[in-house]
């Protein structure tokens, strides 16, 4: 395959930044979208010049390292993560537009990479189930209703990748916030602190300047994992429960 890439390059977080395009040929459809950059970056490191800095690490659809903008879609033409994009999805001379994610949150460190440390933050502030529980019961002494647990799992497979914020009008992360509330709070061990979490989380979502949520769901449209807006729906009850029983105290 011969394409184009229309690459943005940018320095750092103060550079402008601009799109350059980069001719590549000689692409096999069974590569992946990162080993096509990786032939791209051998090019350009073969000429001396600064190859394409992009996140990635496990390229195997788990981590959620791979972030990129591709032809106006976050991961690209599947609903997959970019790693797992596989260039049979694109025609011989097309022309590819890639760039990172925008959002005021996660600025860009060089080219492609973004810093995502937010939502780490986000995590720290109470995304997590304290220690000090006494004792570690068996498994089979809590039993967990087979749909609670699904609900669980379901939102617990969100990878923190971010295409909901990139996707998002507002750059709002409400659904990942959402995700990592609801997979804790479903569950007895997330119960104690639940309310607490809920304050916690979503004023650390504020605090990162983060947007408010649009309603139009291309958040979870564009998720390579589907988490459900339902999530949403259970975070929004979680706070307001939470606010209420503290006004009431």
């Amino acid at each position: 395959m011969k394409l184009t890439l229309k690459v943005w390059r940018q320095k750092n977080n103060a550079d402008k930044g601009g799109f350059v395009s980069y001719p590549l040929d000689g692409i096999s459809t069974d590569m992946s979208f990162l080993e096509m950059l990786d032939v791209l970056n051998e090019e350009l490191t073969e000429k001396g010049e600064d190859p394409v800095h992009f996140d990635h690490d496990c390229r195997e659809g788990i981590c959620g390292m791979c972030s990129l903008y591709i032809n106006g879609k976050p991961h690209g033409p599947q609903q997959t993560t970019t790693c797992q994009l596989h260039m049979r999805s694109f025609n011989d001379g097309d022309t590819i537009t890639i760039e990172p994610w925008r959002a005021a949150a996660f600025p860009v460190v060089k080219d492609l990479v973004v810093d995502r440390s937010a939502f780490d933050r986000i995590i720290q502030s109470g995304g997590y189930v304290s220690v000090n529980t006494g004792g570690v019961p068996d498994a089979n002494e809590i039993p967990i209703p087979k749909t609670i647990a699904d609900e669980a799992f379901d939102a617990a497979t969100c990878i923190g990748c971010g295409a909901c914020v990139a996707a998002c009008k507002n750059a709002s992360a409400m659904l990942f916030t959402s995700a990592k509330i609801s997979q804790l709070a479903m569950l007895p061990q997330g119960k104690v602190e639940r309310k607490a979490r809920a304050e916690k989380m979503i004023a650390q979502m504020d605090a990162e300047g983060f947007g408010a949520c649009t309603n139009t769901g291309a958040c979870s449209a564009e998720c390579p994992k589907g988490i459900s807006l339902t999530n949403i729906a259970r975070m929004n009850r979680e706070y307001f429960s939470a606010v209420l029983s503290s006004e009431n105290v």
